[in-house]
């Protein structure tokens, strides 16, 4: 039976449900409004108190002023310790001395090309330099350096005043403290993030140096021009004397070199470096460090440097040379002989060409600068520009520039699909692909339906590439490209197969490279061998360097050079052909035509080349099968003269017959350096050249321990040990052990009376 009051109990029960709610909903109101009361009473009273400390009139308009000022003021400061972090992350514990090595470099034949290091130049104390060169110094880059705190609040201000004044940069407002940090820490770049870094390093310096050792820092350190860093360096660079001796006129052109080494060098153009010096004396006046009477003498009599008209060091390799030496020598020693892989024509034929075509159609494309790198098959860097005025910018933008290849970056993506099942007549889409609402087109806006992947990278057809990748996974692309030879770290996304990852001229290089060689990875490398003060060999690259292994399959690497050589010789970089020696490769271009790139070789050499601008702006529709392609063309045209042509992996058609010398002769003529009757050293005549230097400095060792004797006939054998006999001690002999020893080779070595040499090579 149906309980009669079972829905009066309901009733009651969700009665007092809801009775409840709302009594917790009151507690909580209640509760949030006495917190909310507690505090208007509380401001209440507080500005209750205040108003007996009211300010009214003027003075209440400053206390306002003080009261937000000091507000941003905290605001300002949280924001530059954010800033400074970065800039303080740039210093190490031995940053002081990281660079203290003295390295003497020579090119792959042996001749003296440039030193870096610091210790060859800093053996001049402060208080030897002369009182001129200091004065002159300071009056021209920072007249206030001992009252300032790092940054020089009233130079900057004064220069920005000029600046606006002329409409242009007419006075730089960074002190010498600043400028050190950049020369100790930074590059060169132009960018707010420097600058920034700059502000605080200066200020770190300023805490952990005395003004004394920031100075002498700065005068050691600073760039002036012919390769050469700090004032002593300078100094026997351009007068041949130490700077101690230096007078006025000559302490006066070697501080205008501070501003621009590059523009007023006395062996680059005399007559700026003369008028340069004469600001420099007028400064000296109008700091009041000297009277016009002390200049007049100096204004008369302008200094007259050394002769060093025919001087050209490759400073942007010899940069990245030094570096490598750094990593190798590991600390062992540091006084330094570096061999290195530059060949200096191929270097000069390099620097011309870059500033030649920019010059010529730099303005055209609405490009200002451009890096390129240039390497035999085993990774030996003949040539390396890092920019077009070393003297302007040390920023070496062939090794430490990150730009967007764009097209130059998918062969990459074709490598990765011919290793995973695909092959050059293999068909794909060219058609509209969407992938996470991202939809690339192609250069043209238009579609050509299947095609092979010959024809796609024949054409640089972007969703072909995008489909690829898409296919294979982007992953694979990434470990393709870094097996061979790519150290950017690259970011995987979407638009990666379209080189939307930026990377190095450098990177570029290995990577080519590799196909070059048949797909064994090529790293570029700057030293063949390094020795220490003594002459012995510290490292030697035939010896040390890790072998090469196999990035990619031969028969991948056959057919992508099949397919390049058709990209270069139907495709995109038809401007880069020329007659000697058949080319595989690939153009580039990023988006807003910012980056024009050109990466391609022969069976002989592979080359590099970004065209640009600094800045990021935009060229005037500047494509990599134009200027680049040029570009490289004028360099690589050069280098194939009067070589043996070699083939290409997997690519025929080498032309029988070398250009003959007169041919190469003219092509000198359209712009490049005279040619020598020998342009390149073969391997085999460098590899006799090194076992005969060997040799003979066994025999300088031997000769220096041999005992006195009207004539002496050192016998040097490679099969282990050498020996010495001297007349009419013929009883004396040594046997010390020489390493690397080729069996039953013999090179005789006779010393005559009048100390002249005879060498004569066999086999016993």
């Amino acid at each position: 039976m149906r309980d009669p009051f079972e829905g009066q109990k309901k009733s009651g029960v969700w009665t007092r449900f809801r009775r409840r709610m709302l009594e917790a909903d009151s507690a909580i109101d209640a509760f949030f409004y006495s917190i909310l009361s507690g505090i208007g009473r509380a401001y209440e009273a507080y500005s209750a108190r205040l108003e007996r400390f009211n300010i009214k009139g003027w003075r209440r308009g400053i206390v306002e002023v003080t009261s937000d000022g000091l507000t941003m003021g905290m605001g300002g400061a949280v924001l530059m310790l954010a800033l400074a972090i970065p800039a303080f992350d740039e210093t190490s514990d031995d940053w002081l001395t990281q660079a203290q090595y003295s390295v003497t470099f020579l090119d792959r034949y042996g001749n003296e090309i440039g030193k870096r290091g610091i210790l060859h130049n800093d053996s001049v104390p402060l208080e030897e330099i002369p009182d001129h060169m200091i004065k002159a110094t300071l009056a021209t880059e920072d007249r206030r350096f001992y009252e300032h705190f790092g940054i020089d609040v009233m130079g900057t201000f004064r220069a920005m005043v000029e600046n606006m004044r002329a409409n242009t940069v007419v006075q730089g407002g960074s002190s010498l403290s600043q400028q050190l940090a950049k020369n100790l820490f930074l590059s060169n770049e132009r960018t707010i993030e420097r600058k920034i870094k700059e502000a605080f390093l200066a200020m770190w310096l300023e805490t952990h140096l005395t003004k004394n050792e920031i100075l002498k820092l700065y005068l050691d350190r600073a760039y002036m021009g012919g390769g050469t860093f700090g004032v002593d360096a300078a100094s026997q660079f351009y007068f041949g004397k130490s700077v101690r001796d230096i007078n006025l006129a000559e302490a006066a052109m070697l501080a205008g070199l501070f501003k621009a080494p590059g523009r007023y060098a006395p062996h680059i153009d005399l007559p700026a470096a003369r008028g340069r010096a004469n600001t420099v004396l007028q400064n000296l006046v109008e700091a009041g460090f000297m009277t016009e009477g002390q200049i007049f003498a100096a204004r008369r009599n302008p200094a007259t440097p050394v002769d060093r008209s025919d001087y050209a060091a490759p400073d942007y390799f010899l940069d990245w040379a030094f570096d490598e030496v750094k990593r190798l020598a590991g600390g062992r020693s540091f006084v330094l002989t570096a061999k290195t892989t530059v060949d200096m024509t191929l270097q000069r034929v390099a620097e011309d060409a870059v500033e030649s075509n920019l010059r010529q159609y730099g303005k055209q494309y609405g490009a200002t600068q451009a890096a390129m790198a240039m390497a035999d098959l085993d990774g030996a860097v003949r040539a390396m520009v890092g920019g077009r005025d070393y003297g302007e910018s040390q920023f070496n933008r062939a090794t430490s520039a990150l730009r967007q290849p764009g097209s130059s970056f998918k062969p990459y993506v074709y490598a990765t699909a011919l290793t995973n099942g695909y092959t050059p007549q293999s068909i794909v889409p060219d058609a509209p692909i969407t992938i996470g609402g991202w939809s690339p087109q192609n250069y043209t806006r238009r579609y050509r339906g299947n095609i092979s992947l010959t024809t796609a990278l024949q054409y640089s057809v972007n969703t072909v590439a995008v489909r690829l990748a898409h296919s294979i996974g982007r992953q694979k692309v990434v470990d393709t490209a870094v097996a061979m030879g790519v150290r950017t770290p690259l970011k995987i996304s979407k638009s990666l197969p379209l080189g939307a990852s930026e990377v190095t001229v450098l990177d570029q290089l290995a990577g080519y490279g590799t196909l070059a060689s048949g797909g064994r990875q090529m790293t570029p490398f700057a030293i063949v061998d390094l020795r220490d003060s003594e002459g012995n060999v510290i490292y030697r690259h035939s010896r040390d360097a890790p072998p090469r292994r196999q990035a990619i399959p031969p028969e991948a690497a056959s057919n992508l050079n099949r397919m390049l050589y058709e990209a270069a010789n139907r495709g995109t970089g038809r401007r880069s052909l020329f007659d000697t020696a058949p080319i595989a490769g690939k153009t580039g271009t990023t988006n807003a035509y910012r980056d024009g790139w050109y990466c391609a070789y022969t069976g002989n050499y592979v080359a590099t080349i970004w065209v640009g601008n600094d800045d990021f702006r935009s060229t005037r529709r500047m494509t990599g099968g134009s200027l680049p392609a040029m570009t490289w063309k004028k360099l690589m045209s050069y280098a194939h003269n009067g070589i043996e042509i070699k083939p290409i992996p997997g690519v025929g058609g080498v032309p029988d017959q070398p250009v003959l010398i007169a041919d190469a002769q003219a092509a000198a003529a359209e712009g490049g350096p005279a040619l020598a009757e020998s342009l390149i050293l073969s391997k085999e005549s460098e590899n006799l050249l090194f076992e005969i230097e060997r040799l003979m400095r066994q025999a300088e060792k031997l000769e220096a321990k041999a005992p006195p004797g009207p004539s002496a006939e050192i016998r040097a054998r490679e099969s282990g040990t050498v020996a010495w006999r001297a007349e009419p001690a013929p009883e004396a002999e040594l046997e010390p052990q020489v390493e690397d020893a080729e069996p039953e080779q013999v090179v005789e070595i006779t010393i005559r009376e009048d100390g002249s040499k005879s060498i004569e090579r066999g086999v016993e």
